[in-house]
């Protein structure tokens, strides 16, 4: 993500915020912006090495915190296969939808999309909250 969709993304995510009653403290802006500007799926503990340079005491805690309330915000998803993190490619939740994650084995890319929820034959009284589904192949650039 280049700077200025980092930026627009990180103002969108504050509108967000606001707009749900939450505060995007600087941890969880920072930890939004780090996830959104690597290059692929992000883990934790790169996450909490990046932050601490600039707040001198990140702990793990800090970090798994912020990433909780961005991904129930749908700012950010986790790659469970992966146990890493990618933001959400489009700054806005999907309650009740389905992420689907498209992850290259070859290069590391990952592409969302976006769609109903997976199953209409849930367990009564389940309520689905969100889903990832993880799909993991080759992407066009690595196919050849």
């Amino acid at each position: 993500m280049n700077a200025d969709s980092t930026i627009t993304a990180l103002e969108a995510a504050e509108a967000l915020c606001a707009k749900r009653g939450e505060r995007l403290t600087p941890v969880r802006r920072r930890v939004l912006e780090l996830v959104l500007t690597a290059p692929g799926p992000v883990k934790a503990y790169d996450l909490l090495e990046a932050l601490k340079p600039g707040s001198g005491t990140a702990k793990p805690p800090t970090v798994y915190r912020a990433l909780d309330f961005l991904i129930g915000l749908g700012l950010v998803h986790k790659v469970e296969a992966l146990n890493a993190f990618v933001g959400c490619s489009t700054i806005h939740s999907h309650p009740g939808g389905c992420a689907e994650l498209f992850i290259c084995t070859h290069c590391g890319a990952v592409e969302e999309r976006h769609g109903a929820p997976v199953s209409t034959h849930t367990p009564e009284g389940f309520r689905i909250e969100r889903s990832v589904i993880e799909h993991f192949g080759h992407c066009s650039n690595c196919d050849h």
